[in-house]
């Protein structure tokens, strides 16, 4: 994942409480890669694009449950 692409992935990733923290592949080059890693420092980028995605083409769920 590129520059561009880290602002739209941390908004969804806080929309819809998806943990990780994002981070580039050289602290040096910030306009170069970047990953996400999770709270052990482990590469979570794959998981966390994927669930990014099904997340932002879920329809939203409104209306009531009534029970009886």
């Amino acid at each position: 994942m590129d520059a561009s692409e880290v602002s739209s992935l941390h908004d969804a990733m806080r929309r819809h409480g998806i943990p990780g923290v994002l981070t580039p592949v050289d602290p040096q080059n910030l306009a170069g890669a970047w990953r996400v890693v999770d709270d052990a420092g482990r590469d979570v980028t794959d998981v966390t694009l994927a669930a990014a995605a099904v997340a932002a083409r879920r329809q939203p769920r409104r209306g009531f449950v009534v029970g009886g």
